[in-house]
């Protein structure tokens, strides 16, 4: 019943938002580079934006290609174990909240839907993926965030969800 309530509000979300559809994942960063960059325009790219949820949950829709799925679960699976070996008491509130779902219809185009459900939010904790890798694993960063933004066929929409009702209290 809940992956039916999920794809029910990401397929309302989706036709209600899909003309506002974000730019992909923010960049992660800076850091000093192991060995000299590939692309040396995406160094000089502005800083990473902050992702928070300000309300009781939030929902994150990730459209991705689907000869890319692959990657996109190999840096899920980093995020989690990220998540999990942080000193900082926000991440572990962050790992216990966040679900990563995967549709098993095909989205827009054949790519592939994945949504992050997070309930409840980490109130001004930062969910920018790239920053939190960066945290666990600064020497794999750049790699790791270039194998996540090519895995996406669009940008990413970011939902804030406000609780009207617990059916189940």
């Amino acid at each position: 019943m809940f992956r039916s309530i999920v794809l029910g509000l990401a397929a309302g979300v989706l036709s209600a938002t899909a003309a506002f559809a974000q730019a992909p994942p923010a960049q992660p960063p800076a850091q000093p580079p192991a060995q000299p960059p590939a692309q040396p325009a995406q160094q000089a790219a502005a800083a990473p934006t902050t992702r928070t949820f300000g309300s009781d949950g939030g929902m994150v829709l990730n459209f991705i290609k689907p000869d890319k799925t692959a990657d996109f679960e190999a840096v899920v699976a980093k995020l989690k174990e990220a998540l999990q070996k942080s000193a900082k008491p926000e991440r572990k509130q962050q790992a216990a909240s966040w679900k990563v779902f995967k549709s098993p219809d095909p989205a827009a185009g054949g790519n592939v839907l994945y949504v992050f459900i997070i309930d409840p939010s980490v109130k001004g904790a930062d969910y920018t993926v790239s920053t939190i890798l960066a945290e666990a694993f600064p020497q794999e960063v750049q790699t790791l965030y270039k194998q996540y933004a090519d895995s996406y066929a669009s940008g990413q929409n970011f939902v804030n969800l406000t609780l009207v009702s617990d059916l189940g209290k």
